[in-house]
């Protein structure tokens, strides 16, 4: 893989290459070329060193998918500080407790695209500027203090903070060399080329749209299609259309296939789409067969985290899998087990050019999961199979203790996952009397009245009895990420009343 030490020398690259190409194409602003987008990200990052913003200096996108946001990726790059991508649909305390830890200098909010991003713009005073194919808006601090910068690639390029944090956020601090580790990787990976059309619904301010599409995009001069927010038809006409790769969470499968069901639609024809993947989440067998027989392509695996740049391990084109595993490791990424259970399953804890360079301004919390050579403990689940596959089974602090038993609940999401009328299911365990009880979350197909009796007689022949949910929550909704991933840190929350009632038991 190539060597750059800032992301933007990747947009250079391309320009050099192919300047009239189309790099990004949005509803709104039509196409960008490599060229226009970095005569933007220039313009940009004037604009911003005009208002004070220095190297060392925090730059918060409050955004949706759209040029601004991809601009504003490389204006911080161009200007040597560090982008702060953040979700528009956050709350304003939610963004307001990010602000206070991040420390920003500038903040550019996405309002051209997004209500929610002009909300707090409004909130935020912040004025309208014109620097490219969209206008956006600006509020600036430049008093605040700068970090120390440094020439190599190890310099900071993004501080994310991680989807579903309580109290004090935590921001994962990575750098040039992460991301472009991650886009070539996962170019590489793919075999995606400059023809190809990335259908980028995926969030840009999520770890696996930043890396996976956007870095992807950039590293390969595929063309990458932003889309702020996901739509089951808007999705499926252009998969339909246009789309070449389509990389995904589970849940987005979920929902394109509910939505086909409804229109009739047996099998996706599609003269150009090539790539499907899911990521981000754990995905179950019973889907990953619905989709490739809707499909007729084979959907590939993959397995990461925010603290290591996305990509860990991934299914691979002419290695077809029936199971789900998320494949080998990426090339230069190391692997060990630590076995603590008897049936072999430990947490994963990995080193490689994609892990993090820490946590911002939380040395203690960085020490508890990386140590001074660089392993990372993942806090997640699982083994290696006899083919160096390996196989996720859960997160170490979701294993469900029931009655002695150790249940993992992504066992039993699968095998609910199984049922025609179950969009998505989440579990998790509940402390009750001592034992911890086992609660399902069901989001059935729009229009079906689906029983708890039917679930549990769909289970009978598929899990042992201590595996049986104990609690049911049906709700037409989940509470989700931008990405499309399941909250679980949320689900006992927001079902407060409903998971005291006896009645779900």
């Amino acid at each position: 893989m190539t060597s750059f030490s800032r992301i933007h020398h990747l947009l250079e690259r391309q320009v050099a290459h192919a300047p009239d190409a189309i790099a990004l194409t949005t509803p709104s602003t039509g196409d960008t070329t490599f060229q226009d987008w970095l005569q933007a990200s220039q313009n940009l990052a004037v604009i911003l060193r005009n208002e004070g913003v220095r190297p060392g200096h925090r730059i918060m996108l409050v955004a949706e998918n759209s040029v601004t946001l991809a601009t504003g990726l490389m204006a911080a790059s161009l200007l040597d500080a560090w982008s702060v991508p953040v979700n528009a649909r956050l709350s304003a305390a939610e963004l307001d407790r990010i602000k206070q830890h991040a420390r920003p200098a500038a903040t550019v909010f996405t309002h051209a695209v997004s209500t929610a991003a002009l909300s707090h713009a409004q909130q935020a005073d912040a004025h309208e500027f014109p620097f490219g194919p969209e206008h956006a808006m600006l509020a600036t601090c430049p008093k605040t203090a700068t970090e120390t910068t440094r020439s190599d690639a190890g310099q900071v390029a993004s501080l994310l903070y991680t989807t579903g944090t309580t109290g004090d956020p935590k921001g994962v601090m990575l750098t040039h060399g992460n991301l472009v580790y991650g886009g070539q990787a996962s170019a590489a990976h793919r075999g995606i080329v400059a023809t190809d059309r990335i259908y980028g619904v995926l969030p840009l301010t999520h770890v696996f749209g930043l890396s996976s599409a956007f870095m992807a995009g950039v590293a390969s001069g595929a063309s990458l299609e932003l889309v702020p927010r996901f739509d089951a038809e808007t999705t499926l006409a252009a998969l339909q259309s246009r789309a070449s790769i389509f990389p995904a969470v589970p849940q987005m499968h979920a929902l394109l296939m509910a939505h086909a069901n409804q229109a009739g639609l047996q099998i996706l024809e599609s003269e150009h789409l090539r790539y499907i993947s899911s990521g981000g989440a754990p995905l179950d067998l019973a889907w990953k067969q619905k989709v490739e027989a809707f499909f007729g392509l084979p959907l590939f695996n993959g397995y990461g985290m925010t603290e290591s740049t996305a990509g860990i391990a991934a299914t691979r084109p002419g290695a077809t899998r029936t199971d789900t595993s998320v494949g080998k490791m990426l090339p230069d990424q190391h692997i060990r087990i630590d076995q603590q259970n008897s049936d072999g399953i430990g947490e994963i804890i990995i080193r490689g050019p994609n892990i993090m360079a820490g946590y911002y301004r939380n040395q203690t919390e960085t020490e508890r999961v990386l140590d001074p050579d660089g392993w990372l403990r993942t806090g997640d689940l699982g083994f290696l199979d006899d083919g160096r596959n390996l196989q996720i089974t859960g997160r170490a602090k979701e294993l469900i203790i029931r009655s002695g038993f150790n249940v993992y609940p992504l066992e039993v999401e699968a095998a609910l996952n199984q049922h025609p009328q179950v969009v998505q299911a989440a579990v998790i365990g509940h402390s009750a009397n001592g034992n911890e009880d086992i609660v399902a979350f069901i989001q059935p197909l729009a229009d079906i009245d689906l029983t708890p009796e039917e679930l549990k007689a769909h289970l009978n022949d598929r899990l042992a009895s201590y595996k049986h949910p104990t609690h049911w929550i049906m709700s037409d909704q989940l509470p989700a990420a931008p990405s499309g991933k399941i909250l679980k840190a949320k689900l006992a929350t927001v079902f407060a009343d409903r998971l005291a009632s006896p009645a779900n038991k």
